[in-house]
């Protein structure tokens, strides 16, 4: 009997698995799959413990649905991706593999791995991998010259026009492959810290699909009004669930689209908003693979490097607990914290505060993300704080520099965010929330609540100057 097995990683579904798709397509063959954690090479990556709890209550989820459809998902554990390959390359002899099945993963590290293991095969195992976490593989969207965009809009024109000639359907769940197996064990818990993944991110396949469901036909539509709000829940929250594959962005797309069919041609429409920050996700991923430098924490324009930035752990230790002394900055650290999870809006101003006002190394902003998000994306990660930087492809000019207390003012008014994640400034009235320690002042109270760490306009004068004496050689 031809045997045919799925290798799972950061596509932890049944429905729209191109892998998994493929390998059952012989109806004769017998299909296993394995999932391969790799705990020594998370921490090398600086995995968030949260996203390790929900791949595991994912992967818990995906092990019984698999096993309804007859097929019976193996969980091993070993150190980092040389290991994997050792074990997976053993597994394949032991169990007779004819043709092993997977889809792509984009980062530097994963590729090796992956051109590892095909060598380790060669001759006796057939590998077939798939483009299944991008709209459009790496590489089919280049300018004339055949070049990767180096900036975002016109990206996304070619992407657009590539993606209306392209099939997107979604692929459906395997058929049943005999007998529904027995309820197995669950995997062994993943030598890797423990966190809770709270009640606002509930693991599996089936609750991503209902939020997907719910947000285009219920929210999308004032999304472009709604989604630099923090105080509302105007994004789709979607992106813990996409980082680890429990859905699939073919998936975001059509349903978009059978809710708003004229999404590609009414580019004011929340839903072109929407699918707007789909593309900058596939963009962040096509510049990953063109420019493999990424993925070793280069910035993307040289000169940048050059930027003498401030040595100073207090300030960086300030900005990691929230305790900056301006309230937007401080409420956006203490939500990342608590919940792992941060509105993308807010990522931008305490992204920018690092940077521009702190001129601390972005580098260092990209590790505490990584350590903390449950949407954990090295590619997305790394585009966002290089744009914030301005050491990225299609960055903010380095003299665009965010002011955190007029972005407090401009996207949470009333400070209803604020006060949320700041009990510390509940009594603090509308007009002063976003100057508390001014109107403390007024009043002759204390505050526990911190004042700023730095003053914003020497700030500016100084991080221009810094961005500057690097642009121009000097030091």
């Amino acid at each position: 009997m031809t045997t045919h097995l799925v290798w799972l990683r950061n596509d932890l579904r049944i429905t729209d698995n191109q892998a998994l798709h493929a390998a059952c397509g012989d109806p004769s063959a017998r299909v296993l799959a394995v999932f391969i954690a790799t705990p020594q090479q998370w921490r090398r990556h600086g995995m968030a413990p949260r996203q390790a709890a929900l791949i595991y209550a994912s992967l818990r989820q995906l092990q019984l649905a698999l096993a309804q459809k007859g097929i019976p998902l193996h969980c091993h554990q070993c150190d980092d991706f040389t290991a994997a390959v050792d074990w997976l390359a053993d597994y394949c002899e032991r169990r007779q593999v004819d043709a092993l099945f997977y889809n792509r993963q984009y980062e530097l590290n994963e590729r090796r791995r992956d051109q590892l293991l095909a060598q380790r095969l060669a001759g006796r195992v057939a590998c077939r991998s798939f483009d299944d976490g991008l709209l459009l593989p790496p590489g089919s969207v280049l300018t004339g010259g055949g070049e990767m965009y180096k900036v975002y809009t016109p990206f996304r024109n070619a992407f657009i026009r590539r993606l209306t000639e392209s099939d997107l359907r979604c692929l459906p769940a395997p058929k049943p492959r005999g007998e529904a197996l027995p309820p197995p064990e669950a995997p062994e818990a993943f030598d890797y810290p423990a966190a809770e993944t709270g009640a606002d991110f509930p693991a599996g396949e089936e609750a991503a699909l209902q939020r997907l469901r719910a947000f285009c036909r219920e929210q999308v539509q004032d999304y472009l009004r709604q989604r630099d709000l923090p105080a509302l829940a105007g994004t789709s929250s979607l992106s813990p669930y996409l980082a680890i594959g429990a859905l699939s962005p073919r998936q975001c797309f059509n349903r978009l689209r059978a809710e708003h069919p004229s999404v590609l041609a009414a580019p004011e429409s929340g839903a072109f908003g929407w699918l707007n920050e789909l593309i900058w996700r596939e963009f962040y991923r096509h510049l990953m693979v063109a420019y493999p430098a990424l993925c070793r924490h280069r910035p993307f324009i040289d000169w940048t490097d050059k930027v003498r930035w401030r040595q100073d752990d207090a300030m960086l230790q300030a900005w990691q607990r929230g305790q900056t002394g301006y309230p937007i900055v401080d409420a956006a650290m203490r939500q990342l914290n608590e919940t792992g999870w941060m509105h993308n809006r807010l990522r931008m101003i305490s992204a920018s505060f690092l940077v521009k006002d702190l001129l601390i190394d972005w580098r260092a902003g990209e590790r505490y993300f990584m350590s903390q998000l449950l949407d954990g994306d090295l590619a997305a990660n790394n585009g966002g704080w290089q744009w914030a930087a301005s050491t990225g492809t299609d960055a903010a000019p380095y003299f665009r520099i965010f002011n955190p207390t007029t972005q407090g003012e401009r996207f949470d008014p009333q400070g209803t965010f604020i006060r949320k994640w700041l009990p510390e400034l509940a009594a603090v009235p509308d007009n002063d929330i976003h100057h508390p320690q001014r109107w403390a002042e007024k009043q002759r109270l204390t505050l526990e609540y911190p004042l700023p760490i730095v003053d914003h306009k020497q700030a500016r004068l100084d991080t221009l100057a810094a961005f500057e004496a690097a642009k121009s050689g000097g030091f």
